[in-house]
């Protein structure tokens, strides 16, 4: 008679819950190019995550931000797994009221995740669509080969309200083309450069505008991360070539270590040679000599699913790297708040970890992940996901070298889901009040601004399928970047010193002279005429390149004296 009086009163509640809806986020349209079908058939299954609400997420801010700001009394203090879990596992109220609602609901449910945040469950859209408001409808994308089924709109049960963060996928849409690359639409202008490199950008090149050193890393614990995603596989024998061609002091059998999420994998056929990952790939291992390189495929192909389940990944790793790159990202726009903002604390758990999250800023310039002819005119400008996280640190395109200036499309502006950092709260500003009272441009005025540095990004040598060519895109810049910050993390542990972790309260305070600010350049995007609404480059920090683009040696006596 127990058991029934429970069940009867877990029915209640469920009966409850259906009769009780919250609203929680929704759209007025889906993302442009995408097309509704119409109603999704009610008896098709769908697998949803769900976010559970963290114990104590600002605890967590809280604590990021103190340990890494310079001065702070636990500075590079970095956490352990156990205790990021600690404040990111949701609360024994929350997994009750959630596991309730499961239970009376007949869903059979699995948490994928270390910190127990998030949970899955299938179902049918006729029951995901009684269960939270929803009216999933099927969309297609003239470049996405399989339908999406997704939802303008999704509520909670009243009794989950403050317990559930976000559901996914709902009102998230895919990104065609997640990849940062542009499309090799014009040459620009060759600007003046050293000798080595008049024509192009090789890891020596780098070397020599940076100050980076050749000599290689000695710590064999310090490991820098390169994601893949969509399909983009690294290739062994393309990185030894490159090493022959363009760093033949290494040798060239140097390769990386492969590690998979979701299934994914990394064929070494030519014609499965990726240019981005061999991209990434190749001027990790080439510009952090030394430095262990870790080629991370996943094969997932929900991006933003895919994000989530590298985060997940890194959370469980008992020894995880120092430095992550990522070259991909998605307009922030086609995104729910909710999703994103998880996603982003996701990463902030893991620069609590001391792991220096590094992503392209994009390469759309003002105008989201990929520009277009018939985007030029807009004035309302799109901001980059994960670059307009708070806790990457995002990384734009320079070219050229005497000067050193923006390129067009390097991706820059301001985030219209995250607040503005206190890392940011004198620099912003000062770039926000220097604007003319006309400018055309529509964004957040409150919101983070990005990208925070930036680096050479156009005519990068690659090899790719066997054969020698040329690239550019934030892409470049993001993985070139990130194997300063792992060289200065290597000296940093040789001087018995912790890793730089979460970068950006340091770069903006006391390594903010550690940057060659960028003062020349707009980025109206990579098709758009010069015309075209847009920032353009300014003394100090601005949303093309951020800080400026590094020095080495006073970056890295920067880390060392803090």
């Amino acid at each position: 008679m127990l058991a029934l009086s429970k069940l009867l009163a877990l029915v209640s509640a469920a009966a409850c819950v259906s009769a009780s809806l919250v609203f929680h986020e929704g759209r007025s349209s889906p993302p442009s190019g995408f097309v509704s079908k119409g109603a999704a058939p009610a008896d098709q299954t769908i697998t949803l995550r769900v976010g559970l609400a963290s114990n104590n997420i600002a605890g967590l801010q809280s604590k990021v931000m103190s340990i890494s700001t310079p001065g702070s009394q636990d500075f590079r203090q970095w956490l352990s797994a156990d205790e990021v879990k600690s404040f990111v596992a949701p609360s024994d109220a929350t997994v009750a009221a959630f596991n309730a609602f499961a239970q009376a609901n007949n869903l059979e449910t699995s948490v994928v995740s270390p910190n127990g945040d998030w949970v899955s469950f299938t179902t049918t859209v006729g029951h995901a669509n009684t269960l939270f408001g929803a009216s999933f409808q099927t969309f297609t994308h003239e470049d996405i080969s399989e339908p999406l089924v997704r939802t303008l709109s999704v509520s909670i049960p009243s009794e989950l309200v403050g317990h559930i963060d976000t559901i996914h996928p709902t009102t998230s849409f895919e990104d065609p083309n997640p990849r940062l690359v542009p499309r090799p639409i014009a040459t620009p202008d060759k600007r003046a450069i050293p000798a080595s490199c008049n024509s192009t950008i090789t890891p020596v090149c780098l070397q020599d505008i940076y100050g980076i050193p050749a000599a290689p890393a000695t710590d064999k614990s310090n490991t820098l991360l390169v994601t893949a995603y969509v399909q983009q596989f690294a290739q062994k024998a393309d990185i030894s070539s490159f090493l022959k061609q363009f760093r033949p002091d290494i040798n060239s059998a140097t390769t990386f270590t492969l590690g998979t999420v979701d299934g994914g994998t990394n064929p070494q056929a030519a014609a499965d040679a990726g240019t981005e990952a061999n991209l990434d790939t190749e001027y990790t291992i080439g510009v952090a000599t030394g430095v262990p390189v870790t080629f991370l495929s996943n094969g997932n192909s929900n991006f933003l699913t895919a994000l989530l389940d590298t985060a997940t990944f890194l959370q469980s790793v008992a020894n995880p790297p120092s430095v992550m790159t990522t070259s991909y990202g998605t307009n922030e726009n086609s995104i729910s708040a909710s999703t994103a903002t998880k996603i982003c604390n996701a990463y902030m758990a893991l620069g609590a970890r001391g792991i220096s999250v590094i992503n392209a800023s994009g390469d759309g310039g003002v105008r989201g992940n990929h520009d277009s002819l018939d985007q030029c005119t807009s004035n309302t400008f799109i901001p980059v996901f994960p670059a307009s996280c708070p806790f990457v640190t995002s990384v734009g395109s320079t070219i050229g070298v005497q000067p050193e200036r923006a390129i067009n499309f390097t991706g820059g502006g301001f985030s219209a889901v995250f607040a503005r950092p206190s890392y940011q709260a004198t620099v912003v500003p000062a770039f926000l009040n220097a604007l003319p009272s006309n400018f055309a441009g529509v964004f957040s005025k409150t919101g983070r601004g990005y990208p925070d540095v930036a680096l050479q990004g156009w005519n990068f040598e690659v090899v790719s399928g066997g054969e020698t060519g040329l690239v550019g895109g934030t892409s470049a810049s993001s993985p070139s970047f990130a194997s300063i910050i792992a060289l200065i993390n290597d000296q940093l542990l040789a001087a018995g010193k912790p890793v730089l972790g979460f970068l950006n309260p340091f770069i903006y305070s006391s390594a903010s002279s550690a940057f060659t600010d960028i003062t020349i350049g707009k980025n109206t995007g990579f098709t758009c005429p010069s015309t075209a609404s847009a920032f353009t480059a300014a003394t100090g920090w601005d949303p093309l390149t951020g800080l400026g683009t590094p020095i080495f040696s006073k970056l890295l006596a920067a880390a060392l004296a803090a």
